[in-house]
């Protein structure tokens, strides 16, 4: 919703760039805010984004999983710095 992008998962699954788009974003975050700050860097400059489905069964904590609520914290407020705070 923040982007203007109808996306259905930004955090699942690889992401590919053409280098001359990557190389004009500077990435400031690590871990589970990358992905908010590369969507709306990207959408901000206007690259075209293609998602593409993937299978996907997610890991059991048991599995390995390790993402916990802190994480989900720090995407939403990613979220929010890099696209109503940054300009």
């Amino acid at each position: 919703m923040a982007t203007d992008l109808n996306l259905t998962d930004m955090e699942t699954c690889y992401k590919a760039f053409r280098r001359e788009v990557i190389q004009r974003i500077r990435i400031r975050e690590n871990r589970f805010g990358f992905e908010p700050e590369i969507t709306a860097k990207v959408a901000k400059a206007g690259v075209r984004i293609y998602e593409v489905g993937i299978s996907y069964f997610g890991r059991t904590y048991s599995e390995g999983k390790k993402i916990g609520w802190r994480d989900g914290v720090r995407a939403f407020v990613c979220i929010c710095k890099y696209n109503f705070l940054s300009k």
